[in-house]
């Protein structure tokens, strides 16, 4: 069992529902895990986010990335806050914010990101929708360190599914949405944990640790 004082001081930042976010909240409130997640951080005020991780016992706290004077100021804010609580680690969760490289430059390699699309295919918006019309076989979602260009940075963990002759991009979305749910716990145990080694855009697992490399995952068509 990981120790309490041993565990990595995690925060999650979100804009919205908070999907990915309460499979860290789950993933971490095992004892054994090497991430505590200690801070849920909304940008947008009243995010449905919040209230999932007060009811997980997390504290919620919103920085508004209104009103503060522009990027920087909301940045700075933001930073504040997550030195103010010790963090170590930054999960982003559906943070529908573009960080300056300001800001990624004072958590590299602290800061991850998940991406629904096997990256580096596929940056930006409308992932799936894209991938139908390009007419791939193969879609699923990528776990990151956060690098100043956007959908960039070494791979942690990728997990993938069949696309479907069917698949219409919320059926291909619900299934890749599964697929997120079982990558990012993975990702933060191995980073968290610190086995593993970054050369250049690859990560390497150091310890043997099976969240590296995600497995396939593709569901009977």
């Amino acid at each position: 069992m990981t120790s309490t004082s041993t565990r990595r001081r995690t925060a999650i930042l979100v804009s919205g529902r908070g999907s990915n976010m309460t499979a860290l909240l789950a993933a971490a409130a095992d004892p054994a895990c090497p991430a505590r997640i200690d801070a849920v951080v909304a940008n947008v005020p009243g995010a449905p986010a919040l209230d999932k991780a007060a009811e997980a016992g997390v504290e919620a706290l919103t920085v508004d990335h209104r009103g503060l004077g522009g990027r920087k100021a909301f940045e700075e804010r933001l930073d504040a806050e997550l030195r103010a609580r010790e963090i170590e680690l930054v999960c982003l969760a559906g943070f529908m914010r573009i960080l300056t490289p300001w800001f990624v430059d004072r958590w590299s390699d602290r800061l991850i990101n998940i991406h629904p699309a096997l990256l580096p295919a596929f940056k930006g918006l409308d992932t799936h929708a894209r991938a139908l019309a390009e007419g791939c076989k193969i879609h699923g979602a990528t776990v990151h360190f956060v690098r100043s260009e956007m959908d960039t940075g070494p791979v942690i963990a990728q997990g993938a599914v069949a696309v479907l002759d069917d698949d219409t991009p919320e059926t291909l979305g619900a299934r890749v949405l599964e697929v997120e749910h079982a990558i990012y716990p993975q990702a933060l145990r191995l980073v968290a944990s610190g086995a593993y080694e970054i050369d250049g855009m690859r990560v390497r697992a150091t310890g043997g640790d099976p969240a590296m490399p995600a497995p396939l995952i593709v569901p009977d068509s």
